[in-house]
């Protein structure tokens, strides 16, 4: 594992008690970095915070990114025991269930974009307003390479993870003259507990457009988007880099 240096400073992960959120977080904590996980599972966030070793502090917070109350009173005790917040992965999400179009339930396409377009946003835009007061920032969002092409009977997942590339692109320009980057990482499929949502063939079909024939780790998620925290990533914002293993095109 190569060594990227986040000593003093204080990240956050949003849906970090498990998958891809957990790994970013174990990578953020083995560079140095003080980590508060944000999670809506008080359990699975202690065992989570327990595995995080590298010398930094820990910090969980109970949160719904739907609600906006529930992210401020977060933020609000993040600062209180780590002092600030240097870096947000927006991490929360769900995959929601495989339809067609014409058959897609309502209230799942609502919350589908409730926590993963709603709450990226939200969480964004209090958190770059602490950054903008102490003039430094790295925000990564983890969008879907299923947000550049579009998977057929997963069009709410898909549409959302566009929206996230979209937003990422506008306040990576906002930002750009604060010392503050945006960027965001579009995987193909990963194995983590979101493919509990998921039916078999459309799981199917996400691995016969890999070309490695494999499904991504959530260690080399956690590895590119540890990178976009650091101060090295300094003159990369606006930008989508995509683990597809292959599949992406453009």
């Amino acid at each position: 594992m190569n060594q990227l240096d986040m000593r003093g400073r204080t990240a956050v992960v949003t849906g970090g008690a498990s998958g891809i959120g957990l790994a970013i977080a174990q990578r953020l904590a083995a560079s140095g970095a003080d980590v508060s996980i944000w999670d809506l599972n008080p359990d699975a966030m202690a065992v989570a915070a327990a595995t995080l070793t590298g010398g930094g502090r820990t910090h969980t917070a109970k949160v719904d990114v739907t609600q906006l109350a529930d992210i401020d009173a977060a933020l609000a005790s993040t600062i209180a025991a780590l002092g600030k917040v240097d870096a947000v992965v927006n991490s929360a999400g769900i995959a929601g269930p495989n339809a067609q179009v014409v058959d897609y339930p309502i209230d799942d396409w609502k919350r589908i974009f409730d926590i993963n377009v709603h709450g990226t946003f939200m969480v964004c835009r209090a958190v770059a307003k602490h950054m903008l007061g102490h003039g430094y920032g790295r925000i990564v969002n983890i969008a879907s390479v299923a947000g550049k092409e579009g998977n057929p009977t997963a069009s709410a997942y898909s549409a959302s993870k566009a929206a996230v590339i979209g937003f990422t692109k506008s306040l990576g320009k906002e930002l750009a003259k604060n010392n503050i980057t945006v960027n965001c990482v579009t995987p193909a499929a990963v194995k983590t507990p979101i493919f509990d949502q998921v039916a078999q063939f459309h799981i199917d079909f996400m691995l016969s457009k890999i070309p490695m024939g494999r499904f991504g780790l959530v260690e080399e998620i956690a590895a590119m988007v540890a990178w976009m925290c650091t101060e090295e990533c300094s003159f990369t914002t606006g930008g989508v880099f995509d683990l597809s293993g292959g599949r992406a095109t453009y």
